[in-house]
């Protein structure tokens, strides 16, 4: 039957993306491409069983999630995507490419919650699509924010603020959002009382450094890879992650839209 398109007061909406991703795709086969994003979502889907959440869309290393949609479920969503959001940092904390040995994968999140039309478009491909700011402004949290860091809004803070989980966050500072002017931030770091095996965030004096080096690690990475030859990739999943001894540099590839924290 049709789909009638939906206003939702309020939902929470999750964006995230693979920092470096283009340069990761310049020194890697399509098929390695294809199997490193197949590795990482396969096990973001099996974190996403565990929280009241749906799985909008993926679009190359952009992987988009919401909540309150289509099954309203009053002040959950704002907890579901906080916990999912945790959830899969602590893995990407432990996750290590196959084809690029050494070489940790960082990502960027961005939390943003608000109201939001949802309906199905399309004949051919028919899609369920999320409308509106609240869409924009979660996008707009993702690129404005650091490597290995939860960006959350204030409105999203506001939220978690009247459930009765208690969240750990830091202020991250006045942050331009396009379209929306210079608006107040959050790092969301984790749920007091719960232990989150988080990898160690970004400082802002070693972006510079870390951007300038990321091709010479990328490089390093290839001849690891060529000594020790090539093995066969095996399929991997979300439980057979375990915390390595990685040092988690970072990267910074954000726009000139973020400001200081």
């Amino acid at each position: 039957g049709i789909v009638e398109p939906e206003l939702y007061e309020e939902v929470t909406i999750y964006f995230s993306d693979i920092v470096g991703f283009t340069t990761i795709c310049k020194y890697s086969t399509p098929m390695e491409v294809v199997d490193m994003l197949n590795d990482i979502y396969k096990s973001f889907d099996h974190i996403l069983d565990h929280h009241d959440v749906y799985k909008v869309e993926t679009i190359g290393d952009a992987y988009m999630v919401a909540s309150g949609l289509p099954k309203r479920n009053g002040n959950r969503h704002a907890i579901d995507i906080a916990k999912m959001a945790l959830d899969i940092l602590s893995f990407m904390g432990t996750f290590e490419l196959e084809h690029l040995p050494g070489l940790p994968i960082w990502i960027r999140i961005g939390v943003h919650s608000g109201p939001c039309a949802a309906g199905v478009v399309g004949i051919k491909m028919p899609r369920y699509c999320l409308f509106g700011d609240t869409v924009n402004t979660a996008s707009r949290m993702e690129s404005t924010g650091l490597p290995l860091r939860i960006h959350v809004s204030g409105s999203t803070i506001a939220i978690l603020k009247r459930t009765e989980c208690q969240f750990l966050y830091e202020v991250r500072g006045e942050t331009y959002l396009k379209g929306r002017g210079t608006e107040t931030t959050y790092w969301l770091t984790g749920v007091k009382g719960q232990e989150y095996n988080l990898p160690t965030p970004p400082t802002v004096e070693n972006q510079q450094r870390l951007q300038a080096e990321f091709s010479d690690m990328i490089a390093n990475s290839l001849q690891k890879r060529q000594a020790a030859g090539i093995r066969s990739r095996k399929p991997t999943r979300v439980a057979s992650y375990k915390r390595g001894t990685l040092e988690y540099l970072q990267l910074n590839t954000t726009d000139k839209e973020s400001s200081q924290a």
